[in-house]
């Protein structure tokens, strides 16, 4: 069953291309947890795992399923046409020397001294709406946060970053998805991603020149094997951190409003930092940001007591280990202070998703300052929109109304 063209999008399942099918998946993963655990989709030319034991797996065997696949920059001058090498799409060896560039800035200790700095943010961004009585979860604090943050750590220059945030999105989710075609969908991502390297190499240059206590500064002068990166590297590691660095966070801030409303005391149900820190790991696992991934068969397998065939693609939905009643207990429900709780909303093995530990902190600091400087909160009246992706979950809008 090799599929061809592989390096290429993986569609969305035919059961989740409905609205309510999106913002809801969690039945049709019960299903295929109950009728197909493992299944190979004619359509859409790859194999669906979903139980927590495969997908754990699959993550786990690095070597029998594959990461690589080329990410393509289309910039001008030096950059068209360029294979941007980063951590998500490539293997051990070489994966682990990439990630040693920047592991450190994200381990717990090193992030741990952002959550000042980050309550300011939050601090700031509410500042703009408290006197309207009402906040987008989304555009007013859970998209510009992160961006912000990770921006200042690379180093991306303040009155940029609404460009940025601009070009995530439009790689991420395709300008307004839904109601474009798949082409001017494609056309701008790649319009966005030549832009975003362009700019890169321009500020790259002026960092070799003019280096500073940045990420950017630091990707530039490390050695992996005795040499210094290639462009492609460099460009890949800007870019992924940007982008990882919005998406993921964006995602968790907004489903824990969304779960926690869901609580029978409502949105403040989980105002101590003790009772938030289970609950965001709730959130992560009933409400998974990434819902799933995607690896490539280097050779001919078994996977379930299915023959899988080098060269097929495998997509393993995290989002529907999470919700295996073999591996939580009452998956289905929102349990804010579940524990233990080991799932796999960042991934597992090497592609431990790097920006985690970051990620849990901006979400709490981010939540309890909202519960510090609002006295009541509560969904407004709205009809929800998710985010237009094959594997993210999330919604477009969150208008809350709260009193202070």
């Amino acid at each position: 069953m090799a599929t061809s063209g592989m390096s290429g999008p993986v569609a969305q399942p035919e059961a989740l291309s409905t609205r309510d099918a999106r913002l809801d998946p969690f039945p049709w993963y019960r299903e295929m947890h109950e009728e197909s655990p493992i299944r190979y989709d004619e359509d859409r030319e790859c194999w669906d795992v979903f139980r927590y034991d495969d997908v754990h797996d699959v993550l786990h065997d690095p070597e029998t399923f594959s990461s690589e696949r080329p990410l393509t920059a289309q910039g001008e001058g030096e950059t068209d046409g360029m294979a941007l090498e980063t951590m998500l799409n490539t293997d051990p060896p070489r994966h682990d020397e990439l990630r040693k560039v920047v592991d450190d800035p994200f381990k717990p200790g090193a992030v741990k001294h952002l959550a000042p700095h980050i309550r300011d943010i939050t601090n700031e961004y509410i500042d703009a709406v408290v006197d309207d009585g009402e906040l987008d979860v989304v555009a007013d604090l859970a998209t510009p946060l992160p961006v912000t943050v990770i921006a200042e750590l690379i180093g991306v220059p303040a009155d940029d970053r609404e460009q940025f945030k601009q070009w995530s999105d439009t790689i991420v989710e395709g300008p307004e998805a839904a109601t474009v075609s798949a082409e001017t969908v494609k056309e701008a991502q790649l319009q966005a991603q030549a832009e975003m390297a362009t700019y890169f190499t321009e500020l790259i240059e002026r960092r070799r020149e003019d280096p500073r206590d940045d990420l950017i500064s630091d990707v530039i002068h490390a050695e992996v094997e005795g040499t210094t990166l290639s462009e492609g590297e460099t460009l890949g590691f800007l870019a992924l951190l940007l982008i990882a660095g919005n998406i993921t966070t964006t995602n968790l801030i907004t489903n824990a409003i969304r779960c926690f409303a869901t609580l029978p005391d409502g949105i403040e149900s989980v105002r101590d930092i003790a009772s938030l820190e289970l609950a965001v790991e709730e959130v992560l696992r009933y409400q998974s940001p990434i819902q799933a991934v995607s690896r490539v068969a280097t050779t001919d397998t078994q996977l379930g007591g299915h023959s899988v065939e080098a060269g097929d693609r495998v997509v393993v939905w995290n989002g529907a280990a999470n919700h295996d009643g073999d591996k939580f207990d009452d998956p289905g429900t929102f349990v804010p202070d579940r524990s233990p709780n080991q799932h796999l909303a960042f991934g597992s093995g090497v592609h431990f998703c790097l920006g985690a530990h970051l990620a849990r902190l901006e979400a709490r600091v981010a939540l309890s300052t909202l519960f510090d400087r609002f006295e009541t909160m509560q969904l407004a009246e709205t009809e929800l929109q998710p985010v237009e992706s094959t594997f993210l979950y999330g919604v477009q809008r969150l208008p809350v109304q709260f009193s202070t």
